[in-house]
């Protein structure tokens, strides 16, 4: 029980891990609590003057007392744990002042409870006024979900949890903030104990409502649930197109000259965007409007460039724009005058010529099965290889399906062997997929610089001619290495084995900067 104490400590200290979005907590209201001019009206938000003589003394003093015992959100644990000697002789006089300050906050909590429950249930509506007794509610029920020990207890409280969210919601309204608040909970706090849908619901309440206004809060967890349902197809294009595009604008507008909650909104930014993004992959999802904006911008930084044409004409195309869209005629033009030189597969029309012509209109689809097709029908080695990688090309910088384009790179390996190509686009695949992987910085998305950097290692391992490139990419990404501190705190040891999640599913070695 005691290195159960330790283990629980430590995730408190560096925060809520695993495969998660980062995101600042919602401002608690037990400081801002905003004021209800009108009392409720409804039987069962009993309010403190609704009460007799004594019982309300009574409820009064509770609501005082409870908030003496409920312990302070402070530094002290971490303090104490920061002072765990590594010397033996010590280390029994540093466990028995921590598993006493653990008892004095276990015994705080019990007795908070205790008070606060006569307090709430007495009064839920308070004054009709003040709503911090249900923050402190919550508060309690978190520490009590910490010390859980069966998943039936764990999914009692959260009953409670949500109890008391939609009690609130019933004296004090105010239901779009309160569900946003009630799924940030849910996800962070009490991971798995309710299905992702049911959160999405929560948060997409709070989008149809407040639009571009919507609270920062749900931003990243709404990005990564609705990122996850649509691709697993739980989710139709278009819904899941509504609400990606209202987060977009309400990223936008919170960040374009920033005035309010402005750091919490630049983690939003680090994560939410490259997310949303990797949508990009589905057909349908976002419409012709969605890609003029952001592509057409791109073409007018660069209207010369070929690369850059192309790329916004394939996207324009791939997102349903008519061919009379202005800015789609504006993009063409400028293809027809600049990309003269465009590297065909063959002079004769053919399957091979047809994929490439699929590819330069959008069609991304229809072309990998065209250059798939040719890839298996062909005996020539190094046509097989330069195709099936052209497939895992599309499929990693257009279709945005990073684990289609590891399964052609590796087909495209196994068929040269003595070719770098396939292992650099691998390791490319994996270093941008800290977003996908975890929430955009820290522990979760660094360790995807691991097998990154091994691909690249391999690449110039089978391939010399990929040395430069191999060795400029893994500089760059080594100062992006879990740090020694992260590793430590995780009791993970360098040099040891340790297995990457998500869609990467490999086993790497534990290095730092």
């Amino acid at each position: 029980m005691k290195q159960y104490h330790i283990y629980a400590s430590i995730l408190l200290i560096i925060g809520i891990v695993g495969c998660t979005p980062k995101v600042a907590a919602p401002v608690s209201e037990t400081t801002t609590q905003p004021v209800v001019e009108e009392s409720p009206t409804n039987p069962n938000c009993i309010q403190l003057d609704d009460l007799s003589g004594s019982k309300k003394e009574e409820v009064e003093t509770a609501f005082v007392l409870y908030r003496d015992f409920l312990p302070k959100d402070s530094n002290k644990e971490a303090e104490i744990l920061s002072r765990k000697p590594t010397d033996k002789s010590a280390i029994a006089t540093w466990e028995l002042e921590y598993n006493s300050y653990l008892q004095s906050v276990d015994a705080n909590y019990t007795q908070a409870y205790e008070m606060w429950k006569v307090a709430y249930e007495s009064a839920p509506a308070a004054n009709g006024s003040i709503q911090y007794h249900f923050d402190d509610g919550i508060k309690i029920y978190k520490y009590q979900y910490s010390k859980a020990d069966t998943p039936t207890e764990k999914a009692e409280i959260v009953a409670k949890v949500r109890a008391l969210y939609a009690k609130r919601k019933e004296c004090f309204g105010d239901e779009a903030y309160l569900n946003s608040r009630e799924g940030f909970d849910l996800y962070y706090y009490f991971p798995g104990e309710v299905s992702d849908k049911e959160i999405y619901t929560l948060f997409k309440d709070n989008l149809e409502i407040k639009k571009d206004q919507a609270d920062y809060f749900i931003i990243n967890p709404m990005a990564k649930i609705l990122s996850d349902m649509a691709i697993a197809g739980d989710l139709s294009p278009s819904e899941a197109g509504k609400y990606a595009k209202i987060m977009h604008s309400a990223i936008k507008k919170a960040t374009t000259n920033c005035v309010k909650d402005c750091e919490s909104w630049k983690v939003v930014e680090s994560y939410a965007p490259a997310r949303l993004e990797n949508l990009e992959g589905i057909k349908g999802l976002y419409d012709c409007s969605y890609y003029t904006e952001k592509y057409y911008a791109n073409f007018k930084t660069a209207p010369t460039d070929c690369e850059t044409i192309n790329e916004a004409y394939r996207r324009l195309k791939w997102g349903g724009c008519d061919d009379a869209n202005p800015m789609l005629q504006e993009i063409a033009a400028a293809k027809a005058t600049h990309c003269k030189k465009q590297i065909v597969a063959a002079s004769e029309p053919g399957p091979l010529r047809q994929a490439y012509n699929l590819y330069e209109s959008g069609d991304y689809l229809g072309a990998v099965k065209g250059f798939e097709d040719f890839a298996n029908s062909t005996t020539d080695v190094d046509k097989k290889a330069k195709y099936l990688m052209l497939v895992a090309k599309i499929y990693y910088r257009d279709i945005k399906k990073y684990s289609k384009a590891r399964a052609f790179a590796e087909q495209a390996a196994s068929v040269k062997s003595n070719w770098g190509d396939p292992y650099m686009l691998i390791g490319k695949l994996y270093a941008s997929s800290g977003p996908l992987c975890g929430p955009g910085t820290g522990f979760d998305s660094q360790v995807v610089t691991w097998p990154a950097i091994d691909m690249w290692n391999k690449a110039k391992q089978v391939d010399p001619l990929q040395a430069d490139a191999a060795n400029k990419l893994i500089r760059t990404y080594t100062q992006y290495m879990p740090s020694k501190e992260d590793i430590f705190s995780r009791t993970i040891k360098e040099g040891s084995t340790y297995k990457v999640g998500c869609w990467i599913n490999r086993n790497t070695v534990v290095r730092t900067p």
